[in-house]
């Protein structure tokens, strides 16, 4: 028996909940307040009501608000579990089935992303589904079904025949079986499906006791910045004066930008065969450097060539802006020759030296272009092994920082495992092996993924576990001394391909992500990290103990790789997609980042409304003097700074069990707040979407067209922040439309917006209570920044006073709107009257606003009426 003090044993008091479970299993049927829920359970299944089962054994402690709130919601939960007669390293059950019942479910299509899927059947699940959400209208509530951790085995859903919902349990290595689970999947019921994510995982926030919540974390500063990365841009020819000359050009175009990302390029990689000691050449296209490993913990050449002071000397660094597009350009060629002969090779054609000659001197045109040196070479020792404050990626940094003020933070690219390749073995003080990919049979249901068959065909340098935390903190202090700030992390997921000898998927992620957390708490403030290629389980439930922000969506691809033409704009709406509903799940672990653009983008404005109100960073991946200047100014302040929603935005509740990427009818519409006022964002993302038989992403042109339907201020959830349920409860709501510039007022009780949206365009509404002032019930509320998508975020306080007062606090230049049903007698701006202008028609009253740089841009605006 545990001692009286001990702190699992009060827990688990603690948790027990003097309301009835609103679960139970019997007669091989779950029933959820009376509802048959799943049918057909199996005999071997069981269920355990949350209070019922202890939690884990870490000995990290568990906030008390946070083990109070778990508490008043334990009754609304309860763990699914099997046993099997025969133990094994992978088991396979059916927890029941069901059917014509609509359901909500996130599946991995690819080993590190995962995206929406509806339907209203168990088998019409995808392989690899993280978590399903059933509508039970009998009810009125939600049930959600999140396949978890358990021990050393991680769980899925998988479809089943006849209805059924089949869990998946597995090690990830033949050394670890097991035949029982008592708690391997966890169900929650609520009436409010946002509410019921949220108590879903904080229930299992306690019972793992793995994993911190967003709510407990810090996030990056840059989270509310603009920013760069490098990576459309230069790919893997990045280095210093393309660099140098990226960042200058959007502080000559009025923009400071706040962050930067280093993408892949800048580590000392080669491939097998190769001088152990001399980073590959003219490396391009990623997937030229995926079976290449880490040589060296610091920067490679390119990088460490840089001398203090050279881009501002007579003589700086040589950087044509025409030559990354072009070597970029001869890469695809030689990428699409490759790809034509791997087709004709698997067609059975014998003969394939026409096109092993073609491949040959596109090659030789490729290194000839590059003229024997890297892009932007400054003519130095390229086998400098000295080190000095003034070369190097320190100098190159503190350059930046010294001619570009506002440079906050600067991050660079690395996978989990170091590079793709991972470490090569002997190249470094790291006791690195070689080990062969095994890909879960879980993953035969994904997609062709280009970055997976690299990473099989020359396997990972996996630096130990045992000395995880010495490779992180190496290569981190490293970076953190020479100026970096922060990580992009990429590849997670490449460990459960690798466990078989180290315990399993399980063990191995907990020995990685303990020793990354601990890295970034030691190097990056605790903070400095984006996670990225992570979209599985595993990585949620173990390592985000300290991580706080990562990826929401697959990759910004401006065209389709495949080929397709249409695919410039269908894959806009996808990536949309992933976002959006991604968010509902990892937003409670993590911050969501809705990841970068490019401003030129036949479809960027579509890409810069959502990314307006998604609550997160904001940042682009142009190439240099690939800018729309006047695109990024809806969307940035001069000073970096962006107008940012105060939640993650989220889909609306009729989203939920719809498709709104193929089944021609559904307009994709995202809720969040602004300080003083909500935002519905509606996208037309239809034209693509999953196909199952198949296993990819492919186009449906057929509904690639306008679509209709409508926003109401109701399908804003004001009750997600203590904040906004105030603004909830308002009789009256002043609506703007950023992109049709109206104005009109609604009412809870009003009919919705009627609304027409064309292919890979959007509308933002924004809805701002009214509020009544004055004796003579003045009716006033204000909108904001119409120059600015989000215009009210531009809004930073407002304060009513004297009765008939307003005083807003406003961020930003340019054209300034609120409602008012009548004109103010005086408007004053920074303690100065000046003019303005109001229409009877409409109730428009326009201000126009300077940026006000001696207040970093904050304008105070009274109106007197």
């Amino acid at each position: 028996m545990a001692p009286p003090n001990d702190p699992i044993n009060s827990i688990f008091n603690l948790l027990k909940s003097n309301e009835d479970s609103l679960l139970h299993l019997s007669d091989a049927k779950l029933f959820v307040k009376g509802v048959p829920l799943l049918s057909r359970v199996p005999g071997n299944v069981t269920f355990t009501s949350f209070a019922s089962v202890p939690n884990s054994s870490s000995d990290a402690p568990l906030p008390l608000p946070l083990l109070q709130r778990v508490q008043s919601t334990s009754h609304k939960g309860g763990f699914l579990g099997f046993k099997k007669d025969h133990p094994s390293d992978r088991l396979i059950n059916s927890l029941g089935k069901f059917t014509g019942r609509d359901f909500l479910s996130i599946f991995r299509f690819k080993t590190w992303w995962s995206t929406q899927w509806v339907g209203n059947s168990g088998s019409d699940l995808q392989m690899e589904t993280q978590w399903v959400l059933l509508d039970v209208p009998e009810i009125r509530s939600y049930v959600v079904i999140i396949p978890i951790i358990e021990g050393k085995f991680r769980s899925a859903l998988h479809p089943g025949t006849d209805g059924h919902v089949m869990i998946c349990a597995e090690s990830g290595s033949t050394q670890v079986k097991a035949s029982s689970f008592d708690a391997l999947a966890y169900v929650h019921v609520s009436d409010n499906p946002y509410n019921l994510m949220k108590e879903a995982y904080s229930a299992i926030r306690v019972h793992l006791n793995t994993f911190k919540l967003l709510e407990e974390k810090s996030v990056p500063p840059l989270v509310n910045k603009f920013g760069w990365c490098t990576w459309d841009a230069f790919y893997l020819t990045v280095d210093p004066a393309g660099v140098w000359h990226g960042v200058k050009e959007f502080a000559d175009g009025g923009l400071s930008l706040r962050f930067l990302v280093i993408d892949d390029g800048w580590q000392s990689i080669n491939l097998d065969g190769q001088n152990p000691h001399e980073d590959a050449k003219n490396l391009v296209l990623g997937g030229s450097q995926m079976t290449a490993r880490l040589h060296r913990l610091d920067e490679c050449d390119k990088f460490r060539k840089y001398k203090g002071g050279s881009m501002l000397g007579p003589n700086p660094p040589r950087f044509d802006p025409k030559k990354p597009k072009m070597l970029i350009s001869k890469a695809i060629e030689i990428e699409q020759a490759e790809k034509a002969r791997d087709k004709a090779a698997q067609s059975g054609i014998a003969d394939l030296s026409q096109v092993e000659s073609q491949i040959h001197k596109l090659k030789k045109e490729l290194d000839d272009m590059f003229g024997g040196d890297e892009l932007g070479d400054n003519s130095t020792c390229s086998k400098c092994t000295c080190k000095s404050e003034n070369s190097g990626m320190k100098a190159f940094t503190r350059d930046l920082r010294a001619n570009f003020k506002g440079l906050d933070d600067i991050y660079v690219w690395q996978a989990l495992c170091g590079a793709w390749g991972g470490v090569r073995p002997g190249s470094t003080h790291l006791n690195s092996k070689v080990i062969p990919c095994k890909a879960s049979p879980g993953l035969d249901g994904t997609m062709n993924d280009l970055a997976v068959v690299k990473i099989v065909e020359g396997g990972i340098g996996l630096v130990h576990p045992d000395q995880a935390l010495d490779f992180y903190d190496s290569m981190h202090s490293y970076l953190s001394k020479v100026g970096i700030t922060g990580v992009k992390v990429d590849v997670i997921h490449s460990l459960e391909y690798i466990s078989e000898e180290y315990g399993g998927r399980v063990e191995l992620a907990k020995a990685y992500y303990d020793a990354l957390s601990k890295s970034l708490a030691n190097n990056f403030k605790g903070t400095g990290l984006i996670s990225s290629m992570q979209q599985c389980n595993d990585f949620f439930l173990l390592g985000t103990r300290q991580i706080s922000m990562g990826r929401v969506g697959d990759d910004f691809w401006f065209q389709d790789p495949n080929g397709d033409p249409n695919g410039v704009y269908w894959l806009q709406g996808v990536h949309m997609i992933h976002c959006a509903y991604n968010s509902m799940w990892m937003g409670q672990i993590i911050q969501p980042d809705w990841d970068m653009f490019q401003s030129d983008h036949l479809c960027a404005r579509f890409h810069a409304g959502s990314r307006a109100i998604c609550g997160g960073p904001l940042y682009v991946s142009d190439s240099v003097g690939g800018h729309d200047f006047d695109l990024l100014n809806k969307l940035v302040f001069p000073d970096g700074t962006i107008p940012k929603c105060q939640h993650f935005a989220l889909p609306t509740r009729d989203c939920l069990f719809k498709n709104p990427l193929f089944d021609g009818n559904t307009i994709l519409k995202i809720w969040n707040f602004n300080k003083y006022g909500g935002v519905v964002g509606a996208f037309n993302c239809q034209g693509a979407g999953w196909d199952p038989k198949e296993q990819r992403i492919k186009g449906h042109s057929e509904c690639y067209k306008p679509m209709t339907g409508s926003v109401h201020v109701a399908e804003i959830e004001w009750d997600q922040t203590k904040e906004a349920s105030e603004m909830g409860e308002a009789q009256e709501y002043a609506v703007y439309l950023s992109e049709a510039g109206k104005l009109f007022l609604t009412t809870t009780v009003s009919d919705g917006v009627e609304i027409t949206i064309e292919p890979s365009s959007f509308e933002i509404y924004s809805f701002v209570p009214i509020k009544e002032i004055g004796r003579g019930g003045t009716k006033f509320a204000p909108i904001g920044l119409t120059n600015m998508f989000n215009s009210g975020g531009t809004i930073q306080g407002l304060k009513y006073y004297n009765e008939s007062n307003v005083e807003i606090e406003v961020k930003g230049g340019g054209k300034f709107l609120a409602y008012s049903s009548v004109a103010p007698k005086k408007c004053c701006l920074n303690g100065a009257e000046t003019e303005f202008k109001w229409s009877a028609d409409d109730g428009k009253l326009v201000l126009y606003l300077a940026w006000n740089e001696a207040a970093n841009g904050i304008s105070h605006v009274t109106f007197a009426f």
